[in-house]
């Protein structure tokens, strides 16, 4: 029976009086590609910064792998756990973002091999080495000792993919990782990711690659002002959309 990695139930998150995320609900299965879709402001980049820890939120509970994510309950009282505790967790995912943020000074393969030194305390030879195997995981395995000036920004996003494969997270999160590069540039990332999903990699992915998420995610997700407006199985949502907001946003996005 396929165990459910990430279990989200009535999440909420708001900034100042800006309610973002009103209550999502959401569980992904160990080894399941999940695509959220949705228009700019709906709350999915936030989504994916509260999984990860980059946000805190107010209610509900996100829950990985059957830990509770950044809060514990104390005599009825929820109290948010410390920061060496929340970079433990952290561990639990990886992070892709739109922006590439490698650093420029580092190859490539220092870029890779940093986390696996600073963070899991790898001897710089092991880490190099488990660097090296990452990057050619991605397609990159000659381009090691190139600096970020020197790659494309589909090579420097693909970078960025092995630096988060690197440090073996049991959940990867994509957010709009595609979005900032040139279009002929786009297919190279994408399909280092369908790579990941045939190999079993339980992602989360924020895209507005509607080919990408109908042919490669096992469901597709559309949020729309901070809910969870409809889920279901690929082709349903493509070509059977039940809510007006998700027919008007599959309109826009084929014109």
């Amino acid at each position: 029976m396929t165990q459910c990695l990430l279990n989200i139930r009535q999440l909420h998150k708001s900034f100042g009086d800006v309610q973002v995320l009103k209550g999502v609900d959401l569980e992904v299965m160990q080894g399941e590609v999940m695509s959220i879709i949705g228009s700019s402001g709906s709350g999915k980049t936030t989504l994916l910064r509260c999984v990860n820890l980059l946000e805190d939120f107010q209610e509900g509970d996100i829950i990985i792998d059957q830990q509770p994510i950044g809060y514990r309950m104390h005599g009825g009282h929820r109290r948010a756990i410390t920061e060496k505790e929340k970079s433990k967790q952290r561990a639990l995912t990886g992070m892709v973002f739109q922006a590439f943020n490698l650093f420029p000074h580092l190859s490539a393969l220092g870029n890779v091999a940093l986390g696996l030194r600073k963070v899991m305390k790898l001897p710089r030879k092991v880490a190099e080495e488990q660097a090296a195997y990452w990057l050619d995981r991605v397609g990159l395995g000659n381009r090691k000792d190139y600096y970020p000036s020197q790659l494309s920004g589909g090579q420097q996003q693909r970078v960025g993919i092995a630096r988060a494969l690197a440090m073996k997270p049991k959940l990867m999160l994509f957010d709009e990782v595609t979005s900032a590069l040139d279009p002929e540039l786009v297919g190279e990332v994408l399909q280092v990711m369908t790579d990941l999903a045939g190999d079993g990699m339980t992602m989360l992915v924020v895209t507005h690659e509607i080919a990408f998420a109908r042919d490669v995610s096992n469901r597709i997700v559309f949020m729309h002002d901070g809910i969870i407006a409809e889920e279901g199985p690929p082709n349903q949502i493509i070509n059977s959309p039940e809510h007006i907001r998700l027919q008007e946003f599959l309109a826009r996005s084929r014109s």
